[in-house]
């Protein structure tokens, strides 16, 4: 059977006062599940040295790699950056990260307005999909977004890969038919990712920051 562990302990989240924006890193790859998805999906013999999490809110399967950036906000109901509207506190998230990548990366900037879209079969994988607030560069989803609404606030999970996410497709039970020509083909993005958190932090802010380090 597989283990899986949280992404964070969500009950400490609930009982933060103060709006904080956490940054987590890897140590190795980690499979991180939606809230509400089966680890069935996932073929328990390609593991190896990869550990697998859950994070509370919507969404598909991320594979969560030591180089990429992954940014969690939390905000508390009382702060003027909570929205009652689902979608726009996505938008806004998004927005933010739209800003802090413009001019470092070639092509068109947008960020998805609307429901979530895209055929459901593929969506067991996060960037397949296309949801409210998500960033993309072309047709490209360069970040992918989430969240988790409690009667104390917001969080508001993204991940912003810089490898190729088809990798994902390897630790799946089934593939679905269409899925890895759905998902992300590039190779490496280069950019100075602590200046970009440095930018993300100034666009948004303010927060307290919290560096969340997953070593198993």
């Amino acid at each position: 059977m597989i283990e899986v562990r949280d992404l964070y302990d969500y009950s400490d989240i609930r009982g933060l006062t103060h709006a904080t924006m956490f940054v987590a890193h890897v140590a190795r790859a980690t499979l991180v599940l939606g809230g509400s998805q089966s680890v069935d999906v996932v073929n328990s013999s390609t593991l190896s040295s990869t550990s697998i999490r859950r994070r509370r809110g919507g969404g598909g399967l991320v594979l969560l790699r030591p180089d990429d950036i992954w940014v969690d906000w939390w905000v508390p109901a009382d702060d003027a950056r909570w929205a009652k509207d689902v979608h726009a506190s996505s938008y806004r998230a998004g927005g933010w990260w739209a800003e802090a990548l413009d001019g470092n990366l070639e092509g068109v900037l947008s960020v998805h307005q609307g429901s979530l879209t895209g055929d459901p079969s593929l969506r067991l994988v996060c960037f397949a999909g296309r949801g409210p607030g998500e960033v993309f560069v072309d047709d490209r989803k360069v970040v992918g977004l989430t969240q988790w609404r409690v009667r104390e606030g917001t969080f508001l999970s993204t991940v912003f890969p810089r490898e190729d996410t088809r990798v994902i497709t390897d630790y799946l039970v089934t593939v679905p038919e269409g899925l890895t020509e759905a998902l992300p083909s590039y190779s490496s993005v280069s950019l100075d990712a602590s200046s970009l958190l440095d930018r993300l932090a100034e666009l948004s802010g303010p927060w307290e920051r919290r560096d969340v380090f997953l070593t198993d």
